[in-house]
């Protein structure tokens, strides 16, 4: 009977070690996650490139409130800044496996096996976001085919 306790619980402490993250939106995409805040001048001055970004390219962009704001204050801070792709609440970095951006605006990555590819710090541009990934997708296809 203890071995069966022992392998339940072995069982237990193992269901959360996988490697694909399942909570991140639009699994199998390219993602570009983005912090910011609003009190950052360099975040509020790459949002128009962001909102591009998502719009007319094929990568996904999610943003991320710095200071965790949630509901109807990150709805306004986020309406404040033109933000006009998808908030995420919850921070995707332990997730990813990754520490929580010391410096804003960071913009991170993501392939579609859900592992972070690159960290780019300060303003991005369409073109700088674009140029990184066009990079790394042709690396992640010659690895892992269409």
């Amino acid at each position: 009977m203890p071995d069966r306790v022992a392998i339940w619980l072995l069982l237990i402490a193992l269901g959360g070690c996988g490697s694909e993250p399942t909570d991140l939106p639009d699994p199998g995409q390219w993602r570009v996650i983005n912090y910011w805040a609003i009190w950052c001048a360099p975040c509020r001055a790459e949002i128009p490139e962001l909102n591009a970004l998502h719009n007319e390219t094929p990568l996904r962009v999610f943003a991320v409130n710095f200071e965790g704001q949630t509901g109807e204050v990150l709805a306004s801070q986020a309406s404040e800044l033109g933000i006009a792709f998808p908030l995420l609440e919850a921070d995707p970095g332990p997730l990813l496996g990754q520490a929580r951006p010391r410096v804003l605006p960071t913009t991170w990555l993501v392939n579609p096996a859900g592992v972070v590819t690159d960290t780019l710090v300060g303003p991005q541009t369409q073109e700088s976001i674009l140029r990184v990934w066009e990079s790394r997708r042709g690396q992640y296809l010659e690895t892992n085919g269409p």
